[in-house]
């Protein structure tokens, strides 16, 4: 043993140089190759799509590097990059600018995730856990990186993929527009890790407000809560966008179920094979946002554009061009003067005004229903020129937004005619504007009006409450009152006794308080409590029943005794139960109660 040398397994601590180091890089380096593979999934996802759809096609017109080519040209598509189709017909370059809204989700998804990921640290801050003996602690939680390291390196890692992916794109049939490449996959990195990294860190409210510094003071609480959570016109303007996007979506299934022969028969025309017919169905399924995005101008009322001078709207609707068969664009209305049938779009705008005053005006009258403020604070009924401004606001966003929609639900499909499909962004917008302002702020009010409205004292009540109120009146002329459950009997009830339980405790703990039904009988049966002043029962029990038993008294509570049984009766002693105490209470048999046995004799 004396050869044997004792080792531990102490750590060697690190460098200062070295900690500092490992501190920072692995925030930046995780978010590069967070991003680079958020990028290279959605490349991925596309390219076996289009694989699978390229191998199961009877009649493919290029090789797998075609394949490739398209996938990468439809990943841009989704990030709202405009394509150009060079082979065309008449033999020059035609646009392709309507980019599938749904398609947006997937970069956008694996964006978010990628900037919470960064932000978490991974594994890179398990070693920090380690004490100077290299124990780890199981339960250390990884520091979270800096929210602009991690924003950066994501960023920075999407866009090295992207580029590269432009330029193979590039080489295909769908080339990709450099402008709109160049403004488009940055903006979407951008906001999508943004918000990412912001959803990581708690959704703090402090980058939301000086982002809205700009704004008034008295316009920025309702946009942002003090919490950080959004305000009452931000959730209003929510409520209402939902509901046009929900109509106009319900417009185009009513429209397609009513041309479905039209749209079966454009689906048959379009392509033969199972593959292709597969492809054009995941195709409609993609433009789904877009045609509730349409559905929803429509039903404002400046409709959208099937070409240029082409407007399709619930007044009139233009002859359309030639127009490939497409099952969506079966859903299209016939040409010609509007019907009421049309007309009743503009249902859509008028329940999405009446939702967003509803929901302004449910926040300004939350005081007068007992609501409080985020902080606990009891809150305070808006003015009705504060309850105007907040639906006028709502209605404001909404429509920014609507147009925001509109604006990257359509764009050129081609050359000539064709420059002009889809809804025009502005139209949009300000046709929502005047819908929701004209609708939102006079329901804002009238509602309000209406709820914080006094109630009328001589308003007639229903029968229960008229009877519940003669029963009191009669509480009070009587003293007390019994009533029979079954074979037992309830308890003693004083007027007033529910407003006494509300004040001095609850219904449950007045019963504690005095016992079973069995031993209140005998108390009572025992007769009143002796005294001068017994003649009033409210001065001797001035507390009500939840209040708790009364104080014994000669010949009350000594009666009833340990034993909780009554005293015999005299029977020779004047008056009978109930009697002979200044008349404060009335016959017990008057009540419902059996006479004692040597009455009934």
């Amino acid at each position: 043993m004396a050869g044997v040398t004792e080792m531990t397994a102490r750590r060697r601590p690190s460098s200062p140089l070295l900690t500092r180091m490992r501190d920072r890089s692995p925030g930046l380096v995780g978010g590069l190759v967070g991003g680079a593979v958020a990028a290279g999934l959605g490349l991925a996802s596309f390219a076996v799509l289009v694989t699978l759809l390229w191998i199961s096609s009877p009649y493919p017109d290029s090789g797998p590097g075609g394949a490739l080519h398209v996938a990468a040209a439809l990943w841009l598509l989704a990030h709202g990059v405009e394509l150009v189709r060079a082979d065309t017909l008449s033999g020059g370059a035609a646009p392709m600018g309507v980019p599938p809204l749904l398609l947006l989700a997937v970069p956008v998804y694996l964006l978010h995730r990628a900037a919470r990921d960064a932000t978490d640290g991974g594994a890179g801050g398990g070693d920090d856990a380690d004490d100077e003996y290299g124990v780890i602690e199981v339960g250390a939680e990884p520091p979270q990186v800096p929210a602009r390291t991690a924003w950066t390196g994501v960023v920075l890692g999407y866009l090295a993929v992207a580029v590269p992916a432009a330029l193979y794109a590039a080489g295909g049939v769908l080339r990709p527009s450099w402008v709109s490449a160049g403004v488009c996959v940055p903006v979407v990195a951008v906001v999508a890790t943004g918000l990412g990294v912001w959803s990581a860190h708690g959704r703090p409210g402090g980058p939301l407000r000086r982002s809205l510094g700009v704004l008034p003071g008295g316009v920025r609480p309702l946009v942002l809560d003090p919490d950080g959570r959004p305000g009452v016109a931000a959730r209003a303007a929510a409520a209402g966008l939902a509901v046009l996007l929900g109509g106009g979506a319900l417009l185009v299934a009513v429209s397609l179920a009513g041309h479905g022969a039209a749209a079966q028969s454009s689906l048959l025309r379009l392509t033969e094979g199972w593959s292709g017919r597969f492809a054009v169905l995941l195709l409609c399924v993609a433009l789904v946002p877009n045609a509730a995005v349409w559905g929803a101008a429509y039903a404002l009322g400046p409709g959208f554009a099937l070409g240029a001078g082409h407007a399709v709207g619930p007044l009139s609707s233009a002859p359309a061009p030639f127009l490939p068969p497409f099952p969506l664009l079966a859903a299209v209305p016939e040409a010609g003067a509007g019907t009421p049938v049309h007309w009743a779009a503009g249902t859509v705008p008028l329940v999405a005004g009446v939702m967003v005053g509803r929901w302004v005006a449910k926040a300004a009258v939350a005081a007068a229903r007992g609501g409080t403020r985020p902080g606990g604070r009891p809150g305070v009924v808006w003015s009705a020129g504060r309850t105007a401004r907040a639906a006028g606001l709502a209605a404001v966003l909404c429509a920014a937004v609507l147009a925001g929609l509109a604006a990257l639900a359509g764009g050129p499909l081609g050359v000539s005619v064709l420059t002009r499909f889809g809804p025009v962004w502005w139209q949009v917008g300000a046709a929502a504007l005047a819908w929701l302002a004209l609708v939102a702020i006079p329901t804002a009010l009238a509602v309000r009006s209406r709820r914080c409205r006094p109630p009328r004292d001589d308003e007639p009540r229903m029968g229960g409450e008229r009877d519940e109120t003669a029963e009191d009146d009669r509480g009070h002329r009587g003293g007390r009152l019994w009533r029979g459950r079954g074979a037992g009997r309830r308890r003693p009830r004083r007027a007033g006794t529910a407003r006494g339980a509300a004040d001095a405790g609850s219904a449950d703990g007045a019963e504690e308080a005095w016992g079973d039904d069995e031993d209140l009988g005998a108390i009572w049966a025992a007769g009143a409590p002796d005294g001068p002043d017994s003649t009033s029962p409210d001065e001797n029990w001035p507390t009500p029943w939840a209040a708790g038993p009364p104080p014994e008294r000669a010949g009350f509570g000594a009666g009833a005794g340990d034993s909780g049984r009554a005293p015999e009766r005299d029977p020779a002693a004047p008056g009978r139960r109930g009697q002979g105490h200044g008349g404060a209470f009335t016959s017990v048999e008057s009540y419902g109660f059996p006479p004692p046995e040597s009455e009934t004799s």
